[in-house]
């Protein structure tokens, strides 16, 4: 101890200072401050830093920052003379340690050595009895085994009755398919002539007004995706808002509607680039490239 902590705290306690107050007027940590009093300097960030509080601390406690910190220089020097003092005496009892740590291996060594000999011999002698045990198993061919004659005749029976079934299968899986193939072209000639049942036609464009007709079918179902956001509104013949109302639609939204019972909607389209609008199944084509758009379309029932 050189006496600098011990000063610097009395100079702290004749101001009237607590540890606290110190701490607020050099914004210097309070177990820092503490370590100092203590000349404790092992929790500190570095030589640099404890110079830096040291002045700071004396100045705040009117004490010569030039003496303190030429005592902490000294109390330096001395503690690194006796860091060397111990590095010195502890490099010999790390020498003799070293050294007996080196005789023991030597001794050991040999013995580890004929163990693993040991091992090897004893490995290598596993494998030649398996060995020689695997070569004694094998089972030579010899006169007496019985030996199996294909009957020829009964074979040939077998083939021919094989080949009678499979082709009774193929025959019944051929007709499977035929009336398969019949009721197939049956739904697409269904599905034909619906698509030709129906027609959505363009009558004329006023502005934002589209004006469609829908003919040839029984039912008006109208189904609304959206690939972005879009103002959708839906109105009958009569300007009234059909459910669930008008309303903006997001992205990846559907609407479906059953309007077979009106002869005309509107469908006000707020964005018609982020809008499909199906008519019975059918995508209707925008007649303008008009952002918004009334799409009106007359019903016209079969």
């Amino acid at each position: 101890m050189t006496g600098l902590g011990e000063r610097l705290k009395e100079a702290r306690k004749s101001k009237g200072y607590t540890l606290e107050d110190l701490q607020e007027i050099t914004k210097i940590q309070k177990r820092y401050l503490a370590g100092i009093e203590n000349e404790e300097y092992d929790s500190m960030p570095g030589s640099f830093y404890i110079r830096a509080f040291i002045k700071q601390y004396a100045e705040a406690v009117d004490l010569d920052a030039d003496e303190m910190l030429a005592l902490y220089k000294g109390s330096s020097a001395k503690q690194e003379e006796v860091e060397k003092e111990e590095r010195q005496m502890s490099t010999p009892t790390l020498s003799r340690s070293q050294s007996r740590n080196s005789t023991r291996l030597n001794e050991v060594m040999p013995k580890i050595i004929v163990a693993l000999f040991i091992i090897v011999i004893i490995l290598a002698l596993i494998f030649l009895w398996r060995h020689k045990a695997s070569n004694e198993g094998d089972i030579p061919m010899s006169s007496d085994n019985p030996v199996h004659v294909e009957d020829k005749t009964q074979s040939k029976e077998d083939k021919e009755d094989r080949a009678k079934n499979n082709d009774e299968k193929n025959v019944g899986t051929n007709n499977d398919d035929e009336d398969k193939e019949d009721e197939d072209e049956s739904d697409k000639q269904d599905e034909s002539d619906q698509e030709e049942k129906q027609t959505l036609e363009h009558l004329e464009t006023n502005g934002e007004d589209a004006m469609y007709k829908l003919e040839n079918s029984d039912t008006f179902q109208l189904e609304i995706r959206t690939n972005g956001s879009s103002w959708i509104g839906v109105m009958d013949e009569n300007q009234n808002e059909i459910s669930p109302g008008a309303r903006t639609m997001e992205a990846d939204e559907k609407l479906e509607l059953d309007v077979s019972n009106v002869e005309k909607v509107r469908i006000r389209v707020g964005r018609t680039g982020e809008t499909e609008i199906y008519v019975n199944g059918e995508l209707l084509e925008y007649a303008s490239d008009a952002i918004t758009q009334n799409i009106h379309i007359e019903f016209h029932k079969e």
